[in-house]
């Protein structure tokens, strides 16, 4: 149904393609030439359009500013070595879009309007889809809230739109991540499992302690104890304990990654144990001392799978492995890379190919 789907056009007199750098892509630095928008009013969706990208203008009251109804995802587009563009999982993240927006008390966004949209725009910026090794298009579908109102109440107004950005590896090196204790992003009933602005907004200025200390990331735990791991930053995490792949299973505090999902169903059909579950700093603490955690890293749509380098957990440091002796996560990274791009079968269905 959505491969039908024609919204109106308005194109840029104007690229700037020609101004991006393909060969040295920073991620989130520059976005393609057009943008899907509509509004939301009177209790329905507007009509949906292609306009060039560029500013908004909005009043100052507006919602979104003040009491932070906006949520989000965040998705790639991928070039093949036959030149098609193939977007990963577009269903899965527009499942959690909505369930995001259900939470944050938003209106549902529909197929036709959030992937319809999306293939149309990659469509027309199709240019603007990396080919390089470890590059690709980040999609941001976004909403805010936009009444002109200064109450705390549901938003009776909102904009949905997508825009696109060529990326490259969000992570250059194995990362140093720090267990936060002291700090919380999220707490048990609250909005850790909604892909909302707020739960980053919660995180920055921890984040940039542990940045400023020599850390990339924060392994956050939970809010009552602090004595159970949750999310790294922009991504979930995995531990490979001996033969057995362990990750902090999905609830309220935690989100639902894609990457995640596919990461352990790639995990499962290869035999290799699964475990979702409560993890306690003491058990990775003590695996690590004891030489049986082989493999830690951070999954998400931004890094895909980021090796960890060191942990340090109460101002103690713990080194892991080389990557050189960590064979797990590349060769899932791999197989991840080499579904997306088309290299092998799509056993699993993931990918749509942009017509």
């Amino acid at each position: 149904m959505t491969d039908t789907i024609h919204f109106p056009v308005t194109k840029t007199s104007h690229s700037r393609i020609s101004e991006v750098d393909f060969s040295n892509l920073k991620f989130g630095a520059s976005f393609s030439d057009h943008m899907f928008v509509v509004d939301y009013a009177d209790g329905r969706w507007g009509q949906g359009k292609i306009v060039p990208y560029g500013p908004w203008s909005f009043d100052p009251s507006m919602a979104a500013l003040h009491y932070g109804q906006a949520i989000f995802e965040g998705q790639k587009a991928y070039r093949s070595p036959k030149g098609e563009i193939l977007v990963f999982r577009p269903h899965a993240n527009f499942e959690r879009f909505n369930l995001s927006a259900i939470r944050m008390s938003m209106p549902e966004v529909s197929e036709e309007l959030f992937i319809g949209g999306m293939m149309q725009l990659i469509q027309l910026d199709r240019d603007w889809v990396p080919s390089s090794e470890g590059s690709s298009l980040y999609l941001r579908p976004f909403m805010v809230s936009t009444d002109e109102f200064l109450g705390v109440r549901t938003s009776e107004n909102y904009r949905f739109a997508i825009i696109c950005s060529p990326v490259g590896q969000y992570y250059s090196e194995p990362i140093r991540v720090k267990v936060e204790k002291e700090f919380s992003r999220v707490a048990d009933g609250g909005i850790g499992n909604a892909k909302a602005a707020g739960n980053y907004g919660a995180s920055l200025y921890p984040t940039k302690l542990a940045q400023q200390a020599g850390f990339h990331q924060l392994l956050w735990t939970d809010a009552a104890t602090h004595t159970y791991f949750e999310e790294s930053g922009t991504m979930n995490v995995m531990f490979l304990v001996g033969n057995t792949l362990i990750t902090p299973s999905i609830g309220s505090t935690i989100l639902k990654g894609v990457t995640r999902d596919s990461v352990l169903t790639l995990a499962r059909e290869r035999g290799v144990t699964v475990e979702e579950r409560r993890v306690s700093v003491e058990e990775i603490v003590q695996a690590l001392k004891e030489g049986r955690l082989k493999e830690a890293f951070g999954v998400g749509t931004a890094a895909t799978i980021a090796p960890i380098a060191m942990i340090q957990n109460d101002g103690i440091d713990y080194h892991l492995p080389p990557l050189d002796q960590r064979p797990f996560a590349p060769s899932i990274l791999k197989e991840l890379t080499d579904i997306r791009t088309g290299a092998v079968e799509d056993r699993h269905h993931w990918m749509m190919k942009v017509q």
